[in-house]
């Protein structure tokens, strides 16, 4: 235990820290929970913008469904320092691997950290088609994840804008039509082959091939329908509730700038089973590495990811425990 850090004493940037974890949210949180409980020096950065911040409740998470995201976060963060993480609420903005083997970070207010590993936790960011009132919406009228909000809105009309990322709103289309009888695929240039399009019809789908101009406030419908998505053939669709597949941008800016390597089929940052890169020291967890991870299973894979840091920091002190100069096989301490 004598080569773990005792960050009790001086400032964040003078603490030469076991681990630091960069993002705040079900992944970030899990990951410094479980290594402070195994007595690591853990520092958390947050940014303070989470993914599902706008969201008013979240779904799908044993014990924690219906739960703000927001009261989850912070009752999170209460869990870190009670274990004896600490948090600080900044961003990462580069990262470099410094010639005595630790981890160099440097945030967004000028302070420059150093660790023996790293975790990145730090999101993505839903980029939504360019179509007037949509981006207004998200969050409330407008969702993604049928998992997390088609329950809420079963038995309304709902419309599927498509969008960018055909074969998931193809996907997104059928599987509303769990939740609703009726259900409208607003095709919106994305790219639908005849068998598709002939499945979705044959199981209860609507499509209109129309281009979607705006996502406006409904006039008022018999059922309530307080949404209307307006077309350029003049149509217009009410629905109670609108979905669309947005193109997800992970947030890996510092992954890159450690050298992690790609999987190249899926164009994101690898990892393996334990959340792990190709960089050793470095792990990732959560949507910043697998867009569709929801609440419940980024707090999983942060979790995963933290036991399988501690064996790696656990087997770094065992090598410095029996090297004469007090360094592992990598000449770090």
């Amino acid at each position: 235990m004598d080569a773990t850090t005792d960050p009790t004493s001086g400032s964040i940037a003078e603490v030469l820290w076991d681990t630091i974890v960069i993002g705040g949210g079900a992944a970030g949180l899990s990951a410094g929970v479980v290594l402070a409980r195994a007595q690591f020096a853990t520092l958390v950065v947050d940014g303070g913008e989470p993914r599902n911040g706008p969201a008013d409740h979240m779904h799908g998470y044993l014990t924690r469904d219906g739960m703000a995201p927001g009261e989850f976060v912070a009752t999170g963060r209460d869990e870190l320092t009670r274990y004896g993480g600490t948090l600080v609420r900044a961003s990462a903005i580069d990262a470099r691997r410094a010639p005595d083997g630790m981890f160099e970070l440097r945030l967004d207010d000028n302070r420059a950290l150093r660790a023996r590993s790293v975790l990145v936790a730090t999101g993505l960011t839903d980029e939504l088609p360019d179509v007037p009132g949509l981006s207004e919406r998200w969050a409330s009228e407008v969702h993604h994840c049928p998992h997390c909000h088609g329950y809420e809105v079963r038995g309304r009309a709902i419309a599927v804008i498509g969008s960018a990322m055909a074969a998931v709103s193809t996907h997104l289309a059928a599987l509303m039509r769990r939740y609703s009888s009726s259900v409208t695929f607003c095709v919106n240039g994305a790219e639908v082959a005849a068998a598709q399009r002939r499945r979705l019809t044959a199981y209860g789908v609507r499509l209109i091939d129309a281009r979607v101009t705006r996502v406006a406030t409904s006039a008022g419908t018999a059922a309530g329908d307080p949404v209307a998505i307006e077309l350029d053939n003049g149509e217009t669709v009410a629905c109670g509730a609108v979905f669309v597949a947005p193109r997800p941008v992970p947030h890996d800016a510092i992954l890159t700038a450690l050298g992690a390597g790609r999987d190249p089929v899926s164009g994101l940052v690898a990892v393996d089973s334990q959340g792990a890169t190709d960089v050793p020291g470095v792990w990732a967890a959560g949507n910043v590495v697998n867009p569709r991870a929801q609440v419940v299973t980024a707090a999983g894979a942060g979790s995963t990811a933290a036991i399988g840091m501690t064996g790696w920091l656990l087997e770094r002190e065992l090598s410095a425990a029996v090297s004469p100069d007090g360094l592992d096989a990598g000449g770090a301490i």
